[in-house]
C-alpha cells in the first residue's frame, strides 16, 4: 500500500512513513494510491464484532507490512481500552429514521480521541522500532489538542505542541490542555484565530530546516492515519441499520472537512452510503462552495461550535484530488490561488461531482441554540452545539433512508453554551472531576512563525 501526495511532487511513501511524515514535502497531503474495497460479505461480516475487531478488518488493508497483524491488533486493542462506553461508538435514536452517532466516550470527551488513541499508539510503536525522536506540533480549534495531548503525554520518544487560538476555545478545551504537568507537553496560546494556527503548522512543515532539525510531526487531520481510524465507525455504526443490505446516510458538522473525508472514504470502500450531508456554522465556507463554486474564505467569526470556526479547510484538498482527476498540478494552482488571493473557482465538472457526492446546509447561532432546546425537550438528549448544527441539518435532509448524525463531542465541554439553550448544565464525567482546581501552564505566543520556531527549539531542548 502505497500513499501520494495530492500535489503530485512529492515520493510515495508507505503507511509508516505517511504517518510519520504528516504533511508532504510538496505542501500536500497525503492519500491512498488505490482505495481498498470491501465487498458486501465482508462488510455483512462485521455485524455482532467487537468495535475492536471491525477496526481490525477494516484498516487492516490500508496498513500493508508497515505493521504485522498481530502487533496491530495489539496497538488497536490498547487505543480504545480507555473508552467508557463498551460499544466505543454507540447509536441512540432520536426519532424515526434519525440516530445520533456518540463520538465523545473517549478520554478527552469528543470524536478525535477515536483516531489520536490510535496514532499514539502507533507512534510509540514506529518510533520505539526506529529508535528515534520526533516533536509533534498540532493547531487545534479545540478538541483536537486535547486528544492529542492526553494520547502522547509522558512519553519518552515525543514532545508534543499544540497551538490554539487564545480566546476562543471553550474553558473545558482549554484547561484540558493547559493543566497536564508532563514536560513533554507544551501548550500555546496563539494571538489568532484557528486558520492562523494552521497556518503556522504549515509553515513549519515547509521550512525544510527547521522540520529537518527537530524532527517535525504532525497529528491534525492533514496526517493520513487520522482520517483512517474515523473511517471505521461509518461502517459500525450502518452495519448495526441493517448494511450492506440497506444503504445509510450521514450528516457530519465539519469545519476542517476531516471527519466527512472519512466517510467519503467508506463510501468509495463500498459502504452503500446515500447522502453525505455537510453540516457547517455561520463559518460557512464549505457550505457556499459547494452552493455557489467559489471556494472564498472571510473573517472567522466567533461562535458557540468554536470547533467548526474555521475558515481555511485543509482536507477539502483530499476531496479536490479525486474530483479534478487526480491532477496534483491542478490542486496545486488552486491551492496557490487560495493562498495569494484568499480564494479559487472550482470548475464546473469537479463541482457537479462534489455535488453528486455531498449536500449541504448550515445553522445559524440562534438555529443552534434552538436545536439543542428541541432535541432536549422532545428526547431528553442533551447535545453540545457541534452536534446541535448537524442534528438541525441532518432534519433537513431527513427520508425513508436511515440518518445517522455524527455527535462529536459531549455537552460537558461547552457548558455555557448549552445551559444557555436548554437550560440544563452538563456534568463532566467523573475521570474528569477536579479539573477546574488544577493549575494551568500554558504561553501566550505571537502570530510570528520565527518567534514560534525559536521557542519550539527552547522548550524541546
Amino acid at each position: 500500500m502505497q500513499y501520494v501526495s495530492t500535489r503530485g511532487q512529492a515520493p510515495a511513501l508507505n503507511f509508516e512513513e505517511t504517518m510519520l511524515t504528516g504533511l508532504a514535502r510538496d505542501g500536500g497531503l497525503y492519500v491512498p494510491e488505490t482505495v481498498p474495497q470491501m465487498s458486501r460479505e465482508n462488510i455483512a461480516a462485521l455485524a455482532g464484532l467487537s468495535f475492536e475487531e471491525a477496526a481490525f478488518r477494516i484498516m487492516r488493508p490500508f496498513v500493508g507490512d508497515s505493521f504485522g497483524d498481530s502487533e496491530f491488533g495489539d496497538i488497536i486493542t490498547r487505543a480504545y481500552q480507555g473508552f467508557a462506553h463498551e460499544a466505543r461508538a454507540p447509536l441512540v435514536q432520536l426519532g424515526a429514521n434519525h440516530f445520533l452517532l456518540e463520538l465523545f466516550h473517549g478520554p478527552t470527551l469528543a470524536f478525535k480521541d477515536f483516531a489520536m488513541q490510535l496514532i499514539g499508539q502507533l507512534f510509540q510503536a514506529a518510533l520505539a522500532r526506529r529508535g528515534e525522536r520526533v516533536t509533534i506540533v498540532g493547531a487545534t480549534s479545540g478538541d483536537t489538542g486535547s486528544a492529542a495531548i492526553e494520547a502522547f503525554r509522558g512519553l519518552d520518544a515525543v514532545d508534543v505542541v499544540i497551538l490554539f487560538p487564545h480566546g476562543r476555545v471553550s474553558e473545558v478545551q482549554r484547561r484540558q490542555m493547559t493543566t497536564p504537568d508532563e514536560s513533554n507537553v507544551h501548550a500555546f496560546a496563539l494571538h489568532g484565530d484557528f486558520d492562523d494556527c494552521q497556518a503556522r503548522l504549515k509553515d513549519m512543515f515547509n521550512d525544510f530546516a527547521f522540520r529537518d532539525a527537530v524532527r517535525l510531526a504532525g497529528v491534525n487531520s492533514i496526517n493520513w492515519a487520522r482520517v483512517l481510524a474515523q473511517v471505521v465507525y461509518y461502517f459500525t455504526s450502518a452495519v448495526s441499520l441493517g448494511a450492506p443490505h440497506r444503504p445509510v446516510s450521514f450528516t457530519v458538522p465539519t469545519g476542517n472537512f476531516g471527519d466527512i473525508f472519512a466517510g467519503y472514504i467508506a463510501r468509495k470502500m463500498g459502504l452503500p452510503i446515500e447522502k453525505l450531508v455537510l453540516a457547517t456554522n455561520q463559518n460557512d465556507i464549505l457550505y457556499r462552495a459547494l452552493q455557489s463554486g467559489e471556494y472564498a474564505t472571510r473573517r472567522v467569526r466567533p461562535s458557540i461550535s468554536p470547533s467548526m470556526d474555521i475558515q481555511v479547510s485543509s482536507n477539502f484538498e483530499r476531496v479536490l484530488f479525486d474530483v479534478y482527476d487526480r491532477e496534483g498540478n491542478a490542486v496545486a494552482q488552486l491551492m496557490d490561488e487560495l493562498k495569494t488571493n484568499g480564494r479559487f473557482a472550482i470548475s464546473q465538472g469537479a463541482l457537479d461531482r462534489l455535488r453528486g457526492i455531498f449536500e449541504t446546509g448550515r445553522a445559524s447561532e440562534d438555529e443552534t441554540r434552538a436545536t439543542i432546546a428541541d432535541i432536549y425537550r422532545r428526547t431528553g438528549e442533551v447535545l453540545c452545539p457541534h452536534s446541535a448544527v448537524a442534528v438541525k441539518v441532518a432534519q433537513e435532509h431527513l427520508g425513508a433512508v436511515p440518518m445517522i448524525t455524527l455527535a462529536t463531542a459531549h455537552p460537558a465541554k461547552f457548558p455555557d453554551a448549552v445551559r444557555d439553550a436548554c437550560g440544563q448544565a452538563p456534568e463532566l464525567p467523573p475521570h474528569m472531576a477536579g479539573l477546574f482546581e488544577k493549575r494551568e501552564r500554558v504561553t501566550e505566543v505571537d502570530n510570528d512563525l520565527g518567534a514560534l520556531e525559536a521557542l519550539i527549539r527552547e522548550r524541546i531542548a
